[in-house]
């Protein structure tokens, strides 16, 4: 395939297997529950199924795995690589499992997708994909898997939530790590920020994993936080651009809060969260508090808690939640 993406199409081979994992890995497809060498094997010693690579020259840079049972096509494990995000590379490789399923006389394609994925809910209706209200049930044939309660969408516009607390009570030993590439990259403080430009931010960063409630807020309550003086926040820079943030809130005495903290969605899996993070926690703990502390929830990156775990951070509490669908009270653009 050539054309404006400039992808070329091919189908997975043995060697691929590192590339393909890793890419899998960077884009946040990887689950504990599902090994993705037990997957890979699957789709390829199925003769109903594939696994279509996008590459770049030697880079594999996007992937879908396709299969059917006759009658339905089935697509999984589509990947983009961050770095590459826009150029089209996601859509082509939809357009290509599609093309493979027509080949084969199948009639319709379907996907599932949970619920609380609102960013790839959103792709998959730009490329001309409708909800089909059917009810999924499901049953794991395997020990040691997890419920699937969480995942079944409610019908009382509701989500489940479930919070994690972590706290740190001595500054970690390890350095901020180097970015690579020669990329200008900078972090800079942002003293009282522009309602508008602390929206873009909190907005942009959050979509993906359902931040609501700043969105809902009004101008004069945010600004009361956001240009408080013992709010901190931290714009990273990448050429130029803003890429994420981080904000830091001392207003309780002898804590820190990471009370926000992200990427916008163009620059994750390039390394920069990594290093916002360690820059953020080293900030944190330059004013010697008693303790560091952040809570994370499933709605969020499925590897945010162990990343944070990764860097020190030790969960304390835990409480499940129920909140309205922010998407059907108005807080999400529909």
């Amino acid at each position: 395939m050539g054309g404006k993406t400039d992808l070329t199409l091919r189908n997975y081979a043995t060697a691929d297997r590192d590339q393909v994992v890793a890419l899998w890995d960077r884009c946040g497809l990887l689950v504990w529950y599902n090994d993705p060498d037990k997957d890979i094997a699957r789709w390829i010693e199925n003769p109903s199924s594939e696994i279509l690579l996008g590459v770049l020259g030697d880079e594999i840079v996007a992937t879908i795995c396709v299969g059917n049972d006759g009658h339905r096509g089935r697509l999984n494990y589509l990947a983009s690589a961050p770095e590459h995000r826009g150029k089209g590379f996601a859509s082509a490789m939809v357009s290509a499992a599609e093309d493979w399923l027509r080949d084969r006389n199948v009639p319709k394609v379907e996907l599932l997708i949970r619920e609380n994925n609102l960013g790839v809910k959103n792709f998959y209706r730009r490329v001309g994909y409708h909800q089909n209200n059917c009810h999924i049930m499901q049953r794991w044939l395997i020990d040691g898997m997890p419920t699937p309660a969480n995942d079944a969408p409610r019908t009382d516009g509701k989500l489940e939530n479930t919070i994690t607390y972590l706290e740190m009570t001595e500054r970690p030993l390890q350095q901020i790590p180097k970015l690579t590439g020669d990329r200008t990259v900078a972090l800079l403080g942002c003293k009282q920020p522009p309602l508008s430009f602390y929206r873009f931010l909190y907005n942009s960063v959050g979509e993906p994993w359902f931040w609501w409630e700043r969105r809902t807020m009004d101008d004069e309550s945010l600004q009361s936080i956001i240009h408080d003086p013992r709010v901190e926040i931290y714009v990273l820079y990448v050429e130029g651009a803003p890429a994420g943030y981080a904000e830091l809130d001392r207003r309780i005495d002898k804590e820190v809060e990471l009370a926000y903290f992200g990427l916008l969605p163009e620059f994750i899996g390039q390394g920069l969260g990594p290093y916002l993070l360690a820059s953020a926690i080293d900030i944190a703990w330059s004013y010697n508090p008693e303790r560091v502390h952040l809570h994370t929830n499933t709605l969020d990156h499925p590897k945010a808690l162990p990343v944070y775990q990764r860097c020190g951070f030790v969960p304390y509490k835990q409480e499940q939640i129920i909140i309205d669908d922010p998407r059907l009270t108005g807080a999400f653009p529909a």
